[in-house]
């Protein structure tokens, strides 16, 4: 199994959008950078805020694009591409409409099920088999009303269930960075369970 060598958090730059929906993926990374004690910077030859845990090759990087969500595969392909990291290699980290606040998912490859990131990502790389960590956001439940959703923040009860995913998540990110994807999807993918 191939560990994961960069991780990508999706999210829009700027103050106006931390808080909302959207930006799901940007908290995860800030989460992850906390806790392998990194500083995240802006790289302007990679169009966003990266850090690097290691050193050589078996080097971990984290990526926050800073091109806004649309045009995230740009930052994503100047990274993967420098440093020779292949797309199987990456793991995105990104809001989902599909699954409720609380939830998430693993999955490799697949559609991008609207995201404008991911589609941005799969064209930039010529290829969608990046893998993908799906944090439950919920679903307005009208589809025109879907911009408006991400791009607000989550209601406290929504934020909670959030941060307790990223939390959850968190813990099985040994696993994911080696590549036992297997036992982190088993993990993972179970729905939640009152206590869990």
């Amino acid at each position: 199994m191939s560990a994961i060598r960069l991780v990508v958090g999706l999210g829009n730059p700027g103050r106006d959008y931390e808080d909302t929906r959207h930006n799901a993926g940007f908290w995860w990374v800030n989460a992850l950078a906390r806790d392998l004690k990194l500083n995240l910077a802006l790289e302007s030859r990679f169009f966003g805020e990266t850090a690097r845990h290691g050193h050589g090759d078996d080097s971990l990087w984290l990526l926050k694009p800073a091109t806004f969500m649309n045009a995230s595969g740009k930052s994503v392909a100047a990274l993967a591409r420098f440093y020779k990291i292949p797309v199987e290699q990456i793991l995105v980290v990104h809001d989902e409409l599909d699954i409720p606040p609380g939830e998430t998912r693993l999955k490799q490859g697949g559609g991008h099920g609207g995201h404008n990131g991911l589609k941005d990502i799969a064209a930039h790389m010529g290829s969608p088999n990046f893998w993908r960590l799906r944090l439950g956001i919920g679903h307005p439940g009208d589809r025109n009303q879907v911009v408006d959703f991400v791009l607000k923040a989550p209601r406290r009860e929504e934020q909670e269930l959030i941060d307790d995913a990223v939390l959850r998540s968190l813990r099985e990110w040994p696993l994911i960075e080696r590549g036992d994807f297997a036992a982190a999807m088993q993990r993972l993918n179970a729905r939640r369970t009152a206590g869990a």
